[in-house]
């Protein structure tokens, strides 16, 4: 129990120190944005999702 306590503060204290890092690095960003980032802007555009459900339901009837 105790490794596993040990374990998860390493995973903490790892996670920390990523966000710390990119608060420090907050400035004006130049290129391409990270491949993450653009596929989660992609999966998160619910006006685009609810117009494909109303493409879909008229195409259905």
């Amino acid at each position: 129990m105790l490794q596993e306590l040990r374990e998860e503060r390493e995973q903490i204290e790892e996670a920390i120190l990523s966000l710390e890092r990119l608060a420090r690095g907050r400035g004006k960003r130049r290129g391409r944005p990270p491949t993450w980032l653009a596929e989660m802007k992609k999966t998160t555009r619910p006006a685009a999702l609810t117009k494909r459900a109303g493409e879909i339901k008229q195409a259905s009837s």
